[in-house]
C-alpha cells in the first residue's frame, strides 16, 4: 500500500476529468475529517424542491481545489509569479474551506453552534489537520486567514469573483436544474490577472463578470432563499 498512486483522476459532471496535483491533496483528501464532506448535502434540505440536489460538500471541495489549479496555470502563464508552495497553499486552502460545515449545511449553521459560523470551524480543522501533518498546512492556514502579504491569494479563496462561488454557481445550477445560474468559470479564469496585487479581470472580460452577477442574483432569488430549504 506504500507504493499505491495518489495520482487520483476523479471523474466531475461538471469539469470531466479531474486529476490531484500532487500526493499531499490525496492524504487530505482521504483523512476522515474530509471523507465527513460525503455526507453533508451542499444545498442542505434543498433536494425536497429540487430533487436533483443530492451533491455534497465533498463534490464541491473537489471541483473548487480543480478551478484554483486552472487559475494558477492561468496567472503564471501571464508573467504572475506563483511559488510551488504557494501554489500547494492555495490549494490546500480553497480544498479545506468547507470542512467545517455540519449537517445539511447552512440550513443549520447557526442551530448546532449559536454564534459560530462553518468558516471558525473549518479554521479548527485546519489547524488541528496541520498538526498531524506535522505543519504542511502552515501556508495554508496564513492565506486563509487573510494574513500571507500577497492578497490576490486570499482573493482567489473568498471575495466577490473567488473559486468557491465560481464552483457552487456552476454546481447548483446543476444539480437543481435552474439553468440560469449556469456561468461560464472558463472565461472567468481566463480573463484572471494581477495587477499591484489585487486579482483583476482584463477589460474584455466584462460581459462574463455581469453574467456571474447575474447568475448569482438569480439563484438567490429562485433557489437558496427558497422556504422549504430553509425548513
Amino acid at each position: 500500500m506504500g507504493n499505491a498512486n495518489k495520482l487520483k483522476i476523479f471523474n466531475d459532471p461538471i469539469y470531466g476529468f479531474i486529476n490531484l496535483p500532487s500526493e499531499f491533496l490525496f492524504d487530505l483528501i482521504q483523512h476522515p475529517y474530509f471523507q465527513r464532506l460525503r455526507r453533508i448535502s451542499q444545498m442542505g434540505l434543498s433536494y425536497l424542491v429540487y430533487p436533483g440536489a443530492h451533491h455534497t460538500r465533498f463534490h464541491h471541495a473537489i471541483g473548487a481545489m480543480h478551478i484554483m489549479h486552472r487559475a494558477v496555470v492561468v496567472l503564471r502563464s501571464k508573467g504572475v509569479t506563483i511559488s510551488e508552495e504557494e501554489e500547494n497553499g492555495l490549494l490546500s486552502a480553497i480544498l479545506l474551506h468547507d470542512i467545517g460545515h455540519g449537517p445539511f449545511s447552512h440550513a443549520m449553521e447557526h442551530s448546532i453552534v449559536p454564534g459560530i459560523d462553518h468558516e471558525t470551524i473549518s479554521l479548527l480543522f485546519m489547524e488541528q489537520l496541520n498538526e498531524q501533518f506535522e505543519g504542511r498546512l502552515e501556508l495554508a492556514i496564513t492565506i486563509f486567514k487573510g494574513e500571507y502579504p500577497r492578497k490576490f491569494m486570499l482573493q482567489l479563496i473568498s471575495s466577490q469573483l473567488d473559486m468557491d462561488r465560481m464552483d457552487y454557481l456552476k454546481r447548483d445550477s446543476f444539480y437543481t436544474g435552474v439553468a440560469e445560474g449556469n456561468i461560464n468559470s472558463d472565461r472567468l479564469i481566463q480573463m484572471m490577472n494581477v495587477v499591484d496585487d489585487v486579482l483583476v479581470i482584463e477589460e474584455k472580460g466584462i460581459y462574463s463578470v455581469e453574467k456571474f452577477l447575474m447568475a448569482r442574483r438569480l439563484m438567490y432569488w429562485q433557489v437558496y432563499p427558497h422556504k422549504t430549504s430553509l425548513g
